[in-house]
């Protein structure tokens, strides 16, 4: 239907568009409507849209839309209020609208609503998805605040939030007196921020009885929230699935075979929709993606085109758009195939999947504290991840969910729940935020799943050698200062010695491209030789860190002196570079210039390229890294830690490997324990160097080693280096005479 534009007059700039049957068609002065005539949104006191009461339709279908009255009562009623649903059951999107309805209610006198979530993808979905629902603006009335971007006003009623968001604005803010209401929402994927709010909350609802907060889980842990928080009101949303599961008879020993044989025999079928593949890891998602490409370009061209997307959720991705968008104005039927691992779970939204192929194992990241290093471990997943997996189907029409694994595999060797980030992930930052909160008086923090004492020693262990920690093992300045920062501890370090080393700016750089996701494309078989013509005239003779800032600054160029976006866009898939991973370190290397500036550290004027500021870098980094050392103990590129007895090679794309000259000691930036133990992102550094900045108690700690009496050699240099010189700057304080009379007697 064509929509006819109508403005209110009390309304600034503002337009609403209405059907034309809702316009007078005659023209006389009775039959024309005023704003007063039509139904006013309370929240922004515009007329409502066409458009809004189509969406109020289909919401009224959501299985979550039959508990608003329930839910709306125990709101009112009770300070916590837990709603238990599966995915697509409309919580994520329903619940916030509704406290947004409440605050109102209350004309805001408490605050308004905030609603975390745990991936930056899907809050500023949401946020977007909500704001077209309340039929107001984004950014204005409904927003989103994510790692390194605000879309929120002060007059903002309704934010999505990364749960480490809220989790920084405690810092600022501990009792959160800004919101009326508080909603936890993905609280199933265990994030050390969601559970380090879930136990911080506690405290702050006791000092808040007007404060709400809602609960937003899936079913499987419902026992264990309803005995952490008492006895709290549960709205349980029923949201049956007609899903067919098949299982394999017996364990295959290539599942990956089956996984491409199964995406082409749904596809030779000729049943419509989409497929969605949960793989292992990332490099399954490239082999997948270049096989499927391949394959699919020779099929018969009546099955449909197969469009395959690999979805990378480090990413910022444009899946959702996308997936239900391309079918307009397309002549021919698409097929989307979706790759992706675990953490795309909670990233598919398109009603158009209606198969599900699961691998039921993935690779997760384990963290030992005693090597100070992650694992890379490939385990079964858990049940209530296989159960959400099942809900990604489409609940119009029966869906089906291929098992590659067998059913004594899924009750067996599944364990029921994901297991918390908390008992598995480095917990230096965690325990660097809760020593802030407890300047607040809020240190005390009742944890659903303690964390292991070995991982809270080893992390207080490490603010000690950075400084952060006073004798009290209270946060000293430099740890106040640190947390400012929302960097890894080691990284805010090494960019507050860069303060003292006139290096900010650079190390501003290589913390904003370390930070963002990875600045090289995932490169199309064949296409590596050209990439690597390209990627060389970038390279530093310095290291990794120095090439990273070589490619911002070549960016940061040709974003100066293009015309359009789409050149920059041009320029970086010229030289195999992700345009969105360097849009993201713009944007975050100019955040973390607004708080140097906001505490008012020194600012040096970019030096970049002269040996003194090279040298500078190194000292800055060190700072911050001197526990991430490695030493080349045989010439041929095999590489110990200093700190443990892995050996490790440089990646494949360090400048180090492709210039084939590996400097005997580095500073390396990331090392995980996997197939291949590669570390990532290193610049050369000299023993002398980092024997001058290392604390001196770190490096007594140090187990033996041959590096380590290498090192200790150095120091016993340096120190007799010292004191010859001292002797001398004595000796030339002496008066010559009496030098002389001494000489006499």
């Amino acid at each position: 239907m064509e929509e006819e534009e109508l403005e209110c007059p009390n309304s600034s700039s503002e337009k609403r568009y209405f059907p034309e049957s809702l316009d007078s068609s005659d023209g006389d002065a009775e039959g024309v409507l005023t704003c007063e005539d039509l139904e006013l949104n309370p929240f922004d006191g515009l007329p409502y849209s066409s458009r809004y009461y189509k969406l109020l339709k289909e919401r009224e279908d959501l299985p979550v839309w039959k508990e608003k009255y329930s839910f709306m009562e125990n709101l009112l009623q009770n300070q916590i209020v837990i709603v238990s649903g599966d995915a697509k059951c409309g919580k994520s999107s329903q619940v916030p609208q509704w406290c947004a309805e409440y605050c109102l209610s209350i004309h805001y006198q408490h605050g308004g609503v905030i609603c975390t979530q745990v991936h930056k993808q899907t809050a500023v979905q949401l946020a977007l998805r909500v704001a077209d629902e309340m039929d107001v603006n984004i950014g204005h009335e409904v927003g989103y605040m994510i790692p390194f971007e605000n879309c929120c006003t002060s007059e903002t009623i309704l934010r999505y939030c990364t749960d480490d968001m809220l989790q920084r604005e405690m810092m600022s803010n501990p009792f959160l007196g800004s919101y009326g209401v508080i909603i936890l929402d993905d609280i199933h994927e265990r994030s050390i921020a969601t559970d380090v709010l879930l136990g911080l909350l506690k405290d702050v609802l006791l000092a808040r009885p007007e404060l709400k907060l809602i609960i937003n889980s899936s079913p499987l842990l419902i026992s264990k929230l309803s005995s952490y928080y008492g006895n709290v009101p549960l709205i349980e949303v029923k949201n049956k699935h007609p899903v067919e599961v098949v299982y394999l008879s017996e364990a295959q020993k290539d599942s990956f075979e089956s996984i491409l044989r199964l995406i082409f025999e749904i596809h030779h079928s000729g049943e419509k929709g989409d497929i969605v593949v949960f793989l292992a890891c990332e490099q399954d998602i490239e082999k997948a993606y270049e096989i499927v490409c391949q394959e699919g370009s020779s099929l018969n061209s009546d099955l449909g085109e197969l469009v395959v997307f690999p979805l990378y959720p480090q990413e910022k991705c444009t899946l959702f758009k996308s997936i239900d968008d391309m079918e307009k104005g397309c002549q021919v039927y698409q097929r989307r195939v979706v790759l992706t691992t675990s953490s795309g779970e909670s990233l598919i939204w398109s009603n158009t999947v209606k198969f599900v192929i699961d691998v039921g194992v993935e690779r997760r990241k384990v963290y030992n504290p005693r090597i100070r290093a992650n694992s890379l471990i490939m385990q079964p997943i858990s049940q209530s991840q296989a159960e959400i997996r099942k809900q990604i189907l489409g609940s119009s029409t029966s869906g089906k969910l291929f098992c590659l694994y067998t059913e004594e595999f899924a009750s067996k060797d599944m364990r029921p729940l994901k297991p918390a980030e908390m008992q598995e992930a480095n917990l230096t930052s965690m325990v660097l935020f809760m020593k802030r909160i407890d300047i607040a008086g809020l240190g005390h923090c009742d944890f659903m799943n303690r964390p292991a004492p070995e991982s809270l020693m080893q992390a207080l262990e490490d603010l000690d050698y950075l400084a952060a920690l006073d004798n009290d093992g209270n946060l000293s300045e430099f740890g106040i200062i640190m947390s400012e920062f929302p960097l890894d501890p080691q990284l805010s370090k090494s960019i507050l010695a860069s303060c003292e080393f006139d290096c900010v700016d650079e190390m501003l750089i290589i913390a904003a491209m370390v930070t963002a996701p990875n600045c090289f494309s995932h490169l199309p078989h064949g296409a590596e030789d050209a990439a690597l013509t390209c990627w060389k005239t970038f390279l530093h003779p310095e290291g990794d860190h120095f090439t990273l800032i070589n490619i911002y600054k070549a960016y940061q160029n040709i974003t100066l002196n293009s015309t359009s976006e789409h050149c920059v866009e041009k320029w970086c898939q010229d030289y195999f570079l992700n345009y969105s991973a360097l849009r993201m370190a713009d944007v975050i290397r100019a955040e973390l210039l607004e708080i140097i500036k906001r505490i008012e550290l020194p600012y040096a004027e970019p030096a970049f390229g002269t040996e003194e500021n090279n040298l500078n870098i190194k000292k800055a980094l060190l700072s911050g890294y001197f526990m991430q050392i490695a030493r080349d103990v045989d010439g041929s590129g095999n590489y110990l830690m200093l700190t443990h007895k892995q050996v490790a090679q440089l990646h494949p794309l360090s400048s180090y490997s492709i210039t084939k000259k590996m400097p005997e000691w580095v500073l390396f930036h990331q090392f995980s324990i996997s197939e291949n133990n590669f570390i990532r992102i290193t610049s050369a550094v000299s023993p002398e160097l980092f024997m001058q900045l290392v604390p001196q108690y770190y490096f007594s700690n140090l187990p033996p080693s041959e590096s380590k009496d290498i090192l200790q050699q150095v120091m016993d240099h340096l120190s007799s280096i010292s004191s010859i010189k001292q002797e001398q700057t004595m000796c030339e304080k002496c008066p010559e005479t009496t030098e002389q009379r001494c000489t006499i007697q």
